[in-house]
């Protein structure tokens, strides 16, 4: 997989609390694309960052349903992976 492909598959690295919270164990949260599977995550993280992964879980997270007076809709679906790195091995996420 070449670097600039990498870049289709990870779309950003997600800031919040629960996130803030896995890095003491070394774990990363990621939006990745609907389609890409652990394998691919992983390629596009140790190339991306330089590192070694050890893990990765991938959930999918379906939309909500959301009103606006009288018309019903929904957020899109989205996908996200927990990357758990090897011993030595961090991201500078600054």
């Amino acid at each position: 997989m070449k670097k600039e492909d990498c870049y289709d598959i990870l779309f950003s690295m997600m800031r919040t609390e629960k996130g803030t919270r896995m890095l003491q164990d070394n774990q990363y949260l990621f939006v990745i694309q609907k389609f890409a599977n652990k394998i691919q995550v992983k390629e596009a993280v140790e190339k991306i960052y330089s590192v070694k992964v050890k893990n990765v879980n991938t959930i999918n997270m379906y939309g909500k349903k959301r009103r606006v007076r009288f018309k019903e809709g929904k957020r899109r679906d989205w996908k996200k992976a927990i990357v758990t790195l090897e011993k030595g091995h961090t991201i500078d996420v600054t």
